[in-house]
Order: C-alpha cells, then sequence, then structure tokens
C-alpha cells in the first residue's frame, strides 16, 4: 500500500481540481486521481468557454454562491497570472412569464442585482445580433461574461502542486473500502489510505458509489462553433453572452466571437448514454438542427461550420447538483454532479469541500443540494427486502 494522506478526490475535473487546491493551500496531505489526464476533453469541463452569470434562473439560492465564486476566481487568475473570465454582460430570453425570465427576475430581485428587462425590439436595437420573437423579452445583468474552463482547471491544479498536493493522472480508481474511520482506495495502479474521500468523478460518480443506485443520468451534448455571416455584430464589446428558453423548458445558449467563431449549443435535450460509451461524432443532421434553430434567433451566427465537440451532462432529477456526505461512511464526501450548469460554482464548490472537510461547517446553505436523508431510506429500504 501507497502512503496514508488527509485527503484522497476521485475525479480532478472542475470540483475536483478547485477541492484539490483549497484542500492543500489548508495544510492537507492531499492525493489527487484522474483515469484521464486533466484538463481533458472526455468530461464535462471543456469546450474553450462557460457562462458565468448572477441572476440565477434556476433559483435564488445559487447567487451567494456565485458571488464568491466571482471573488475566487479574479483571486486565482490573480496568483497564476493569467485571466480566467471575461466581462461580457448576459441576457435571459424568453416568454415574460418563462421559466428563464421570471427565474432570473426573481434572483435579481431577491438579492438585489443591477438588472434590465428589455423588451425585445429594445434587445434587437442593443444587440443586432439577437432576433428575439415580437412576444419575448430579456433580462440583461452587466455581470455575466465567459469563463475559460481549461485555464481554469489548469490554474486549480497547478495551485494545487505549488501548496503540496500528489496529482495522479492516467490512474484509474477502481473501487474504495471503509478503513476504520478513513478510507482504503483501489486504483489500477495501486492501493492508498485516507482520512477522508471526496468522490468527483462526473459522469462516473455512480460507479464509484454503485450502492447508493444514485439516480443519475449521463446526457450526450454537442457544442457547435459556426463561422458568422456578419463578424462585427459578434464581438464581445457588442454582443453579450446570450441564454434563450425558445420554447417552453426548451433551451439554447450562446457566446459572441472570441476568435474561433460563434459558439451555440442546447441545453439539455441530448441522448442518453453511458460514459464510456459516449458517441464522439457529430452527425450532419445535428449540425443542420441547430443551423436551423439559429436561424431564427441569432441569424448571422448560421455560417459555416468550423467545429462540433461533445461533451456529457451528469444530471439529477431536480436539475440541482449534489454534495453531500455518505449515509453509511461520513468521512466519504460525494461532490456534484451539476446536470449541466455547475462550472461557474466550481472555485466556490471547491472552497466549500475545504471548509467542510477542514473545519466541519461552510457560510453557505446548502440544503438544496443535500440528499443524505434519501439516500439512507433508499439504502434501508434495501436492507430491508
Amino acid at each position: 500500500m501507497h502512503g496514508n494522506y488527509d485527503v484522497i478526490i476521485a475525479g480532478l475535473g472542475a470540483m475536483g481540481s478547485a477541492a484539490a487546491y483549497h484542500l492543500a493551500r489548508r495544510g492537507r496531505r492531499v492525493l489527487g486521481l484522474d483515469r484521464f489526464t486533466p484538463p481533458h476533453a472526455r468530461g464535462s469541463s471543456h469546450g474553450q468557454t462557460r457562462i458565468i452569470r448572477e441572476a440565477y434562473f434556476e433559483h435564488p439560492s445559487y447567487v451567494p454562491l456565485v458571488r464568491r465564486a466571482y471573488e475566487l476566481w479574479d483571486e486565482l487568475g490573480a496568483e497564476c497570472a493569467t485571466p480566467l473570465w471575461r466581462r461580457t454582460g448576459g441576457l435571459m430570453i424568453g416568454a415574460p412569464d418563462g421559466e428563464v425570465v421570471r427565474g432570473a427576475q426573481r434572483s435579481g430581485e431577491e438579492h438585489q442585482l443591477p438588472f434590465e428587462t428589455l423588451s425585445a425590439s429594445q434587445i434587437r436595437q442593443r444587440f443586432p445580433a439577437l432576433r428575439p420573437a415580437d412576444g419575448m423579452c430579456g433580462v440583461f445583468e452587466p455581470r455575466a461574461g465567459i469563463l475559460f474552463p481549461e485555464q481554469c482547471i489548469a490554474a486549480h491544479l497547478r495551485r494545487a502542486r505549488e501548496c503540496g498536493a500528489e496529482l495522479h493522472g492516467e490512474e484509474t480508481v477502481l473501487s474504495w473500502t471503509p478503513d476504520g474511520a478513513g478510507v482504503r482506495v483501489q486504483t489500477d495502479k495501486g492501493t492508498y489510505r485516507a482520512g477522508r474521500l471526496v468522490v468527483s468523478a462526473g459522469a462516473w460518480l455512480g460507479s464509484l458509489v454503485p450502492e447508493l443506485k444514485l439516480p443519475l443520468t449521463v446526457e450526450r451534448q454537442v457544442l457547435f462553433w459556426f463561422e458568422p455571416v456578419v463578424q462585427e455584430v459578434f464581438q464581445p464589446e457588442r454582443c453579450p453572452i446570450h441564454l434563450w428558453e425558445h420554447a417552453p423548458g426548451k433551451f439554447f445558449y450562446g457566446f459572441p466571437d472570441l476568435g474561433g467563431g460563434v459558439k451555440l449549443a442546447r441545453h439539455h435535450e441530448g441522448e442518453f448514454t453511458d460514459p464510456d460509451g459516449v458517441r464522439r461524432e457529430v452527425g450532419a443532421d445535428e449540425v443542420a438542427a441547430m443551423r436551423e434553430l439559429a436561424r431564427e434567433f441569432v441569424p448571422e451566427a448560421a455560417g459555416v461550420l468550423r467545429e462540433a465537440v461533445v461533451c456529457v451532462y451528469t444530471n439529477t432529477p431536480d436539475g440541482h447538483f449534489l454534495l453531500d456526505t455518505h449515509p453509511e461512511h461520513p468521512q466519504v464526501l460525494i461532490v456534484s454532479p451539476c446536470s449541466g450548469h455547475g462550472f461557474k460554482f466550481s472555485a466556490a464548490m471547491g472552497e466549500i469541500v475545504g471548509d467542510w472537510l477542514n473545519d466541519g461547517r461552510t457560510r453557505f446553505d446548502l440544503g438544496l443540494f443535500r440528499h443524505r436523508a434519501a439516500w439512507t431510506n433508499s439504502v434501508a429500504g434495501r436492507a430491508c427486502k
């Protein structure tokens, strides 16, 4: 058996890399393990850009978390002398009584955020790249922008190493077992022991806690980059990040052109899959469907396809995050998955993991993400059968 650690982290993507840094900077002996070499393109944290936004339509409880994330991304960027995000402003567009618009307004009002509600004609006038239908409106928030995910993960991993963390890529966690008050972790290269285990394996999370039978789904998502027909309207100074509810319960989002084309993607509606069997090829029918949607709402973006990349979402039934201790083994902390909207929070979530494992508490209300009671009932129910 290899050396003892305070914490082993299984999975070094968005959440795991941040947790490794925040634990190592507190002086914890950290071992991070990943089946690939992060940052990589096999999971949920690649694709050049991610949205960061504050008037959070999913639930107002996310707002304090993303506020802290903004601070931590700035601190991490300063430590690494690398800009990790860019401010562009953001528009949440849809029907006035839809999930996106009403949810963004609710978060903005509850947390007294600066925002404007714009009519469809006001959006078209101010941001000519965007063409909402007459019955739509939008919530504009000035602080939204773009995170650079590969750089963010690389920065967290770099700082974790500098703070003393030991990080292993190309090493797959096969299983773990309780070992007194700690854990023993078996990989394809060895066995390790630690006082705590953080399971942050994204799409592979379910395979590391099979006894919980977590109701997670892995969803294939396609990211597209198109050559804009009219380039100047997609410059970051003229085009904010934009997220659309183009029909009830149907969403897509887009970015300004940072030099590689206009990135567009649907939010959900992908095929369910297995993390080891994801279809990585993108079909002509998928390109045509995305271009058709673009022609309706961002017509000057519907030019020649430059690139299409596949990533995955790992979804909970309610679409909220998952962050809780194992119901039978409190030394095991299960972190994420994030249902396709978690990257922006990862800096703050890493700090939360550090606080939780170091001090036994956190300043944030995590009730929306804690499922331990349901897991306990599930385990008890299986034991009775």
